[in-house]
């Protein structure tokens, strides 16, 4: 009754009720999911401007775990929720154990490597000599949670696009509340340093780990069994189809970390370190954005299963219209407090002055991350993935990556700050017509 239920209530329920209950959970789970990045920046901070510089340059590879953990979490969760839509559970379950299985076997792989090529790593992500031994000790000892970390994150997905958001986030809210307690004592406590940050996260990761898998016991939430994990063609390529958005988005996003960092280095470590706290406070807010559009991916998918076109796009409105909003406020906070923001991470004169225009310029493109995400979501969900794929590169990949190797050159410092602003406006004339395009392809 229950699983006719959930049905019913993402293809019929009013859209505010659905992606309000849908959507508060993984907003939760993304703020909560950032904590891990912003702690560590606010408590590594306290040691010096090398140490902060060093958590940056690791967030761009751990985001690029991350990219690789929804890329099976995504690729599978797509294909579950549209074969819930289709009453066809018995597939669905199939490919949440066969998603599960690849992710395990990936993130054993990334680690060996990560491991063997410690060094080498650290100076491809931007280290300079200064901050490289603060970033070879954050690293190795990070690397050690990524099978529990993308583990973790694969699930999340999978039951987010069953529709079970709240009991997903349980696993990521112990994680990261048990890092926030372990980061200060372990730092300063047992003055273990940046070490201690890392130590405290991957500990968050295991915990966090296991609380998930304790989650998906739920009688109502697919089961993983190894006796479902498939070598079928057929699942490997819709985890491909679905979860290629996710490796565009994220992924490239990575990349485009790596050439942020190595672009500010001409600088030197302030510049480095001021652009990592701009994105840490944007990724903290453009968090709750990811978190609305993984609302309305259930819905979505549901929706388009059952050939609901119209309210998968009433769904995209209402998602829009409410991220902008959100947006537009905590542009005017952000843009009026701006020296207080960078300051609380770093109070280094130097630092602060590189951070506050950096983090005006990336404000001005605000108000439209909005229409741009959920355009991605909504590509990703209903299978479109071409565009999806398009829409995910464009922002941090297609567009970014150019522009931070040129800009730099011609305009200095300047080039550096305006990157992301003048990415995201190119991506916006890209993304219009992608979606108006799909829209007109949806036939009731």
């Amino acid at each position: 009754m229950q699983r006719e239920d959930n049905f019913t209530f993402l293809t019929e329920e009013p859209i505010p009720k659905v992606i309000g209950t849908m959507a508060v959970p993984t907003i939760i789970s993304m703020l909560i999911s950032n904590l891990y990045n912003i702690v560590d920046t606010y408590f590594v901070g306290q040691i010096d401007t090398q140490a902060t510089a060093a958590v940056g340059i690791v967030f761009s590879l751990m985001f690029f775990i991350q990219a690789f953990s929804f890329f099976f979490g995504n690729g599978s969760g797509n294909y579950i929720s549209r074969q819930l839509g289709a009453r066809n559970r018995e597939s669905a379950e199939q490919m949440a154990s066969t998603a599960l299985g690849y992710t395990l076997i990936f993130s054993i792989v990334l680690v060996v490597l990560g491991l063997l090529f410690l060094d080498e790593i650290s100076v491809i992500l931007g280290s300079t000599p200064t901050i490289l031994p603060y970033t070879r000790q954050y690293l190795g000892f990070s690397l050690l949670g990524t099978p529990f970390l993308m583990c973790t994150l694969c699930m999340n997905n999978q039951m987010r696009f069953q529709g079970y958001a709240r009991y997903s986030m349980y696993g990521i809210i112990v994680g990261a509340l048990l890092n926030c307690m372990l980061d200060p004592l372990f730092i300063f406590g047992l003055d273990m340093g940046i070490r201690g940050a890392a130590i405290a996260t991957v500990i968050g990761q295991i915990v966090g780990f296991a609380v998930m898998f304790r989650m998906s016991l739920h009688k109502d939430i697919i089961h993983y069994t190894p006796r479902n994990f498939s070598h079928r063609w057929l699942f490997v390529k819709e985890i491909i189809a679905g979860g290629t958005p996710s490796i565009s988005r994220q992924g490239l996003a990575s990349i485009a970390t790596i050439a942020l960092n190595v672009s500010a280095s001409q600088f030197g470590d302030a510049a480095i370190a001021a652009m990592s706290i701009v994105n840490r406070i944007v990724m903290f807010i453009f968090s709750v954005i990811i978190g609305l559009g993984q609302g309305y991916q259930p819905m979505c998918g549901f929706s388009y299963g059952a050939r609901h076109y119209e309210r998968v796009k009433a769904g995209f409105w209402f998602c829009v219209k409410v991220g902008t909003a959100f947006l537009l406020f905590w542009s005017v906070v952000l843009f009026a407090f701006s020296d207080r923001a960078i300051g609380l991470f770093r109070n280094d004169v130097d630092v602060i002055s590189i951070g506050i225009p950096a983090l005006r310029y990336q404000l001005l493109s605000f108000p439209f991350w909005s229409f741009m995400i959920m355009a991605n979501m909504m590509m990703q969900t209903c299978r479109k993935t071409l565009q999806a794929n398009i829409l995910a590169a464009s922002r941090q990949g297609l567009f970014f990556i150019p522009l931070i190797l040129v800009l730099p050159h011609c305009f200095g410092l300047l080039g550096v700050e305006i990157c992301q602003a003048c990415s995201d406006f190119v991506s916006l004339l890209v993304t219009i017509p992608i979606v108006f395009s799909a829209f007109r392809e949806m036939h009731v």
